[in-house]
């Protein structure tokens, strides 16, 4: 995502970055392999997140919960367990939380719902986490009060 600066913005504490999003494992390692500086991966279905997670380069991990169809019978189907977090941990790489997903989900509700398991797990297995709200248009971003107060919903510290 290519963002434009303004003035006001240019001398606040925002970090832009260029999410990487890919349909296939080959166009994942590759756009992956190709990158320079913070790595950010779009989250997806199950081999898409293990081999983002497997990866050493990925530094964040972002929105793991993205691209869930249905939840299983016993448990939600949230994109991380506890082989994927394990994992994270070995490789360092974060799991990033995006309140604009959140917002621009058609089920607000089962997003959230999902999101708030991944805290569970990232706390369990002491991951980093990161919270931002990774806007696409000026007018979607937060503040920082504000994305303290989502990540206290979510169960962040």
């Amino acid at each position: 995502m290519d963002f434009v600066l303004n003035k006001e913005l240019e001398n606040s504490n925002l970090i832009y970055v260029d999410l990487i999003k890919a349909k296939s494992l080959g166009e994942l390692r590759k756009k992956i392999n190709q990158a320079k500086g913070l790595v950010v991966v779009q989250g997806g279905n199950d081999e898409v997140n293990r081999e983002v997670l497997e990866n050493r380069k990925v530094d964040i991990l972002l929105n793991p919960e993205f691209y869930r169809e249905k939840d299983f019978i016993h448990f939600r189907n949230s994109g991380l367990n506890q082989v994927l977090c394990k994992l994270a941990k070995k490789n360092d790489t974060a799991i990033g939380f995006s309140f604009n997903n959140l917002m621009h989900s058609e089920k607000s509700e089962l997003t959230l719902g999902r999101m708030m398991q991944n805290v569970f797990l990232c706390r369990k297995f002491k991951l980093k986490m990161i919270l931002g709200s990774f806007a696409e248009k000026e007018n979607e971003i937060k503040n920082q009060s504000e994305l303290k107060s989502f990540g206290a919903v979510l169960g962040m510290n």
